[in-house]
């Protein structure tokens, strides 16, 4: 093995750069361990959450549609929180196995959830939701003719954070849920 060195430097002897080599080789291959098990770690994760994946292109994706939805009746936009996607993304986790839309018991948060198969984006099934608006009579502050309770919750004037989550299950179904805080559809009141 031969070292080059700057002129005016002492060369390392074989002896030390053997030693060296050794700790430096049970030390990387110590760091070599850690980053393939923080790079499997990552790629379980990633593989479980859809969302970016596809004709997706990022959250914005869902707070875009939700911002639309909420501008046709003047209700103020809504943002993506962080904390809340990763709370949502870990309950859709859960939901690979079976695909059920059950709400998590105790949850502070308001929640749409929507299956489909196929590629259900994140827009679409927010569009889905948004269908809902005719169901909607604000005069009554009723649904009437059908469900719509998924609508007002995406126009609930005072739901302002956003995190959602989108998973394709083993089915083969894709699930998408959306958690909003403060948490909407309180009886007796108006969304807007």
């Amino acid at each position: 093995m031969q070292c080059k060195h700057s002129p005016g430097t002492k060369p390392v002897s074989s002896h030390s750069l053997d030693a060296f080599s050794v700790s430096l080789g049970t030390i990387m291959g110590g760091y070599l361990i850690i980053l393939c098990t923080v790079l499997l770690l990552a790629t379980s994760v990633a593989t479980s959450s859809e969302l970016g994946k596809g004709k997706e292109k990022s959250y914005q994706d869902f707070v875009d549609t939700h911002n639309s939805i909420r501008a046709e009746v003047g209700v103020g936009p809504i943002a993506w929180n962080h904390t809340l996607a990763a709370y949502t993304q870990k309950y859709a986790n859960e939901r690979i196995q079976d695909c059920d839309m059950e709400h998590p018991s105790g949850t502070p948060y308001g929640q749409n959830q929507a299956v489909g198969y196929g590629e259900m984006t994140g827009e679409q099934a927010v569009k889905f939701w948004g269908t809902e608006k005719p169901n909607y009579d604000y005069e009554s502050n009723k649904c009437v003719g059908g469900e719509c309770m998924h609508y007002t919750q995406i126009v609930w004037r005072n739901s302002v954070h956003l995190g959602c989550a989108r998973v394709k299950c083993t089915n083969g179904w894709m699930y998408v849920i959306c958690s909003y805080d403060p948490p909407g559809n309180y009886v007796g009141e108006r969304p807007y």
